[in-house]
């Protein structure tokens, strides 16, 4: 039976939000959903606040966080090397995630670097992670396509993964990031670079409508990802790609597909309906 691991991402869930969630209303619900018993919480960024204000306190909600007895890790975005400086200096993070873009257009919108000089902060980054006993992760923004006309093929996709393995990345999310994909792609992509690069753990982060994200979840457990993101109540979607958000994948929806599949998820049921009730109040 197949292990699956469910990443909560509140973080990409309230980047966007257009009302200021106050900071002690974040951390309880943080809280809650360190309850749950999620593989990692994609908790908070440390990005510029005129770029997400949103994530402004991060460091103030993880200072209030009380994680000693949940098995859950901490994820926290970074865009630079400035950024990741100060999230390996804080115990509980396990992990930095960062998004390098397969789309030159969107990887100006989001860092206002190139992709060739996110490419040498990845390099920078993942030597602090080592360093500090840290795993980061790399989202491939854009990974199935992109809005902006820039050249896409898995050509690229797999070009770019080598250079990523070739410098120890062992965590690649492919990112749907607005959107785009449908089954076909995201099978023959799961299957090319997971037979590939069996060193390395791809996970699906999707976005989709409401009424569009099975066959991408469905395509990407059959092609053998085992590590997918979420955000409870499918809110989110990156401020930074098109005026228009599309959501995340509903962890309610992720949650009924693998339990259809026979997957024992290790979740605590009560605190997961608790979280759900306490989203309510906090997404208005």
């Amino acid at each position: 039976m197949k292990t699956i691991k469910l990443i909560e991402c509140p973080r990409d869930a309230m980047q966007g939000w257009e009302r200021q969630i106050p900071t002690a209303q974040k951390i309880a619900y943080l809280q809650q959903l360190l309850e749950v018993g999620f593989d990692t919480l994609d908790f908070g960024s440390f990005v510029s606040p005129k770029a997400i204000p949103q994530m402004a306190d991060t460091e103030l909600v993880y200072r209030a966080l009380e994680e000693h007895h949940s098995p859950t890790k901490l994820l926290a975005i970074i865009a630079n090397l400035r950024g990741a400086e100060k999230a390996v200096s804080f115990e509980k993070i396990r992990y930095l995630g960062f998004p390098f873009s397969i789309s030159e257009t969107f990887q100006q919108r989001n860092t206002n670097i190139s992709i060739e000089e996110a490419f040498k902060t990845v390099e920078a980054i993942q030597a602090l992670c080592l360093k500090n006993n840290k795993t980061l992760v790399v989202y491939f923004s854009m990974a199935f396509g992109n809005p902006y006309g820039d050249a896409y093929n898995t050509e690229i996709v797999a070009f770019w993964t080598k250079k990523m393995a070739d410098i120890g990345i062992n965590i690649i999310a492919l990112s749907d990031t607005v959107g785009l994909a449908d089954g076909p792609i995201i099978s023959s992509l799961f299957n090319e670079l997971i037979t590939a690069y069996p060193a390395i753990e791809f996970g699906g982060h999707f976005h989709a409508r409401a009424d569009a994200w099975l066959p991408k979840i469905k395509a990407a457990y059959e092609a053998g990802c085992t590590r997918f993101d979420g955000a409870i109540g499918g809110f989110g979607g990156c401020p930074m790609a098109e005026d228009e958000l599309v959501g995340n994948i509903n962890t309610q929806n992720l949650i009924e597909y693998f339990e259809s599949q026979q997957i024992d998820l290790r979740l605590d049921t009560s605190a997961f309906n608790k979280a759900v009730q306490q989203s309510w109040s906090v997404f208005v």
